[in-house]
């Protein structure tokens, strides 16, 4: 950890270094979507329309799905299967397998808990000494998904 601590610090520091000129522009962003990856995806879509998000995008591959992507309000998330993304050579051999982190602010938990009810436990609602109650649970791919309200 200290390593990647100190990394982190000399790029920084090198980043400072550089002439205004030199350095890189400000790029507004306009928005993040997470992009999960699973075995098989029909079941962590399900999970995710359980809480309100609606499949708006899909690709086949048979029976299956090789690609959805979901949204509730202006919030998308994605997800594809290994088999789809191994089709490619170059992902192919640029990723390791491994759970995802994800960390969604709401406004209530409760409707959250109610939802996820048979979801894979992994802590339950609990208040933070950061000023948040959370419940973690994990999705159908085993992604970890920590649900967090400032209520």
């Amino acid at each position: 950890m200290k390593t990647i601590q100190t990394a982190a610090l000399m790029a920084l520091s090198a980043l400072f270094a550089l002439k205004a000129e030199d350095r890189p522009k400000t790029v507004r962003v306009t928005n993040i979507t997470p992009n999960l990856y699973a075995n098989e995806i029909e079941p962590s879509v399900a999970f995710w329309q359980r809480l309100g998000f609606e499949k708006i995008k899909e690709v086949p591959a048979g029976n299956k799905l090789a690609f959805a992507m979901l949204r509730k309000d202006n919030l998308d998330l994605m997800y594809g299967t290994y088999s789809s993304l191994d089709q490619d050579p170059a992902a192919a051999k640029s990723y390791t397998r491994g759970t995802s982190f994800l960390c969604i602010m709401v406004d209530s938990l409760d409707p959250i808990v109610a939802a996820t009810k048979d979801a894979e436990l992994v802590a339950p609602v609990h208040k933070t000494f950061y000023g948040t109650t959370e419940i973690t649970v994990k999705d159908p791919a085993g992604n970890v998904i920590t649900f967090a309200s400032r209520t």
